[in-house]
């Protein structure tokens, strides 16, 4: 069984190893969508995976350090692509997760990335 829960998070950020002249070498700023996907059996008597409450309790210091924050700030997000910012978010978020199989990031309705944690890279 998979679970999704979504989470979104506000946050400013620059690219600065893009080239001279792109436009996300500027500091602007995202309502980013991430979704973290767990899988694993339902529990026979609960019949759940894991209670949703406790996804968004695990997530919860993450969401703390990034929502309303300057990204590149952020020790290890120095240069916050979306795709480092899903790898980011599952080296802080899967040792108390152990079913956690992906994050999702999104930081336009458009454009998402996906991390399957490691050697589960797309």
């Amino acid at each position: 069984m998979e679970l999704r829960k979504t989470f979104h998070i506000e946050a400013a950020h620059s690219l600065p190893k893009v080239p001279a002249g792109h436009k996300c070498a500027r500091l602007h700023g995202h309502s980013f969508q991430v979704e973290v996907v767990l899988e694993g059996p339902v529990d026979a008597e609960l019949g759940w995976v894991m209670d949703y409450a406790d996804i968004k309790a695990a997530f919860r210091p993450i969401y703390d350090v990034l929502d309303h924050n300057h990204l590149n700030v952020i020790p290890g997000l120095e240069n916050p692509t979306s795709e480092n910012l899903a790898r980011w978010i599952w080296d802080r978020l899967q040792p108390s997760l152990p079913l956690l199989r992906e994050i999702h990031v999104a930081e336009t309705c458009t454009s998402r990335c996906i991390y399957r944690g490691p050697g589960g890279e797309l």
